[in-house]
C-alpha cells in the first residue's frame, strides 16, 4: 500500500502529473494518457487514432523501430498502447530504478515520433486484421454496434475503427491528427511505485517541459444509431445487446449504480447467471456491466443464445434487471462488497492498477480517490442506498441491438 498520498503537479505547458509512492514494492509503473481518442477524429475516418498509437511506437527521436523496442526491452519493461474514447494511452512497468530512463524514451515518443511512411502500410494492415477478427466475432461486435446505437457520437465510435473508414485513412490524415491532438494540455501522466516525488518531477520536467501546448480541439456531438436494431446474419446463435441510463463515475450515487449492475451480473451467485443462464438453461453467456463517460453512463448487458430460445432470453433478462426494485437482500450486498473488498487488496498491490487509476480519477473527478475512500464507500452503501438508486433511474428506455438470423419482439418495457 501506498504510505504518501498521492501529489500533483503540472507543468506550464498543461502536463498533468500524479505520483503515488508505494515504498513496499521494488517496482515502478507509469499511464500517460493523451487526448487523442476517437471523439477527435475527422468524420469518416474512424481508426485514425487506432493507427496512430501503434505508429508511433515505430520510431522515435533517433530510434528506429527495432532500436526502441530493443531499448524498452532492455530496461525490462513491460508495456502496453490503448485507444480509447478521449485518450491514446501508453503504460508500462519495470523495476523502479529504470522508470525514469522509460519516461525519458516515451517523451520522445509523444514529442518527436517519427511516423515513417515505410511502416504505415504495415500498421493498417494489422488494424484491418483486428477489425476483421471481431466481424468474426458476433459477441464482441454486438457490444460495439451498442456503443453507437445508445451513445451519441463520436462517443460511440468504435476504438479500433471501422473496415469501411480504414480504406479512407491515409498517412497525412493521421500526421494531421497528431498535430492537432497530442499535445501536454489535457495529458495525464500517472505514476506509482517506489519512487521519490521530487526526483520524479525533476526527471519529467526535464523530459516534458520542451512539449508544446496547442488549442483545445473541439468536439462535434452527433447522432446515435436505431435505438432497435438488427443486424441480419445466417448463423446458429443469436446475440443480443441492451443498454439503459446510469450515472457517471463523477455523480455521487455511482457507487450504488456500481452495486446494482453487481447485483446483477458479479459472478455465478449474480441474477443474471442465476436466472436466465443456471435456472432456466436459455443461454450460454449473460452478463451486465457499467460503463462511463465523462458525462453519462450507460449499463451494457449482453447475452448469446440459440435463435429458439432468444426471445425468451431477452424476455427474461429485461425481467431480472426490472426486478431489482422489488427488493435485493442483505445476503447479495455482502457478496458484492466481498468481491469488492478483494479487488481492491489485488489494486493496491499492483503499480500498473494504482498509475491507470490516478489517471481515471483525475479525469472524471479532477482529484485522485484514496483507496481508503473506496473502502468506505462501499462499506458504508445498504441495500435501501441501492434500491433508492433503482427507482430513480429506472430501466424503461431500452436500447436493444441483436445479431442472428431473424430479429426479436422487443418487450412492452422496452418501448
Amino acid at each position: 500500500m501506498a504510505d504518501q498520498p498521492v501529489q500533483s503537479h503540472q507543468l506550464d505547458n498543461g502536463l498533468t502529473l500524479l505520483v503515488e509512492p508505494m515504498r513496499a514494492v521494488q517496482s515502478a509503473a507509469f499511464s500517460l494518457s493523451v487526448p487523442a481518442g476517437v471523439v477527435y477524429e475527422d468524420e469518416g475516418l474512424n481508426g485514425s487514432s487506432a493507427v496512430l498509437c501503434d505508429l508511433m511506437m515505430r520510431g522515435a527521436g533517433d530510434l528506429d523501430t527495432r532500436a526502441l523496442s530493443d531499448r524498452l526491452d532492455r530496461l525490462g519493461l513491460q508495456r502496453g498502447e490503448s485507444v480509447g474514447w478521449n485518450h491514446i494511452s501508453f503504460s508500462g512497468a519495470t523495476l523502479a530504478e529504470n522508470l525514469i530512463p522509460a519516461l525519458e524514451i516515451y517523451a520522445d515518443v509523444v514529442q518527436h515520433p517519427q511516423l515513417p511512411s515505410d511502416e504505415f502500410g504495415p500498421v493498417v494492415a494489422g488494424v484491418q486484421q483486428s477489425l476483421r477478427a471481431t466481424e468474426d466475432e458476433p459477441r464482441q461486435k454486438v457490444i460495439i454496434e451498442l456503443r453507437q446505437r445508445c451513445y451519441d457520437s463520436p462517443w460511440g465510435r468504435p476504438t479500433d475503427g471501422s473496415l469501411t473508414a480504414l480504406t479512407n485513412i491515409n498517412l497525412e490524415s493521421v500526421r494531421s491528427l497528431f498535430d492537432r491532438s497530442i499535445r501536454p494540455n489535457g495529458a495525464i501522466l500517472g505514476i506509482a511505485g517506489n519512487v521519490d516525488f521530487d526526483e520524479v518531477r525533476e526527471a519529467v520536467a526535464s523530459a516534458f517541459s520542451g512539449w508544446e501546448a496547442g488549442p483545445d480541439v473541439p468536439i462535434i456531438r452527433g447522432e446515435r444509431g436505431g435505438q432497435h436494431d438488427h443486424i441480419q446474419t445466417d448463423s446458429n446463435q443469436t446475440h443480443i445487446g441492451l443498454a439503459y441510463d446510469a450515472v457517471p463515475y463523477r455523480d455521487d450515487d455511482y457507487y450504488a449504480a456500481w452495486a446494482a449492475v453487481s447485483v446483477l451480473s458479479g459472478g455465478s451467485s449474480s441474477r443474471l447467471f442465476t436466472e436466465v443462464r443456471e435456472r432456466r438453461g436459455l443461454c450460454y453467456s449473460v452478463y451486465a456491466t457499467l460503463n462511463s463517460l465523462l458525462e453519462e453512463g450507460r449499463v451494457l448487458a449482453y447475452a448469446g443464445t440459440t435463435p429458439e430460445r432468444a426471445q425468451e432470453t431477452l424476455d427474461v433478462t429485461v425481467q431480472e434487471i426490472r426486478k431489482l426494485s422489488e427488493g435485493i437482500e442483505e445476503a447479495e450486498l455482502d457478496r458484492v462488497k466481498a468481491g469488492a473488498k478483494s479487488a481492491l487488496i489485488m489494486q493496491q498491490e499492483s503499480t500498473g492498477s494504482r498509475a491507470s487509476s490516478i489517471v481515471r480519477d483525475w479525469f472524471h473527478l479532477r482529484r485522485t480517490v484514496p483507496l481508503e475512500e473506496v473502502h468506505r464507500r462501499i462499506d458504508s452503501l445498504t441495500v435501501g442506498d441501492i434500491l433508492r438508486y433503482v427507482k430513480e433511474h429506472p430501466a424503461l428506455d431500452l436500447t436493444l441491438l441483436t445479431i442472428g438470423p431473424k430479429a426479436l419482439e422487443v418487450p412492452d418495457v422496452v418501448s
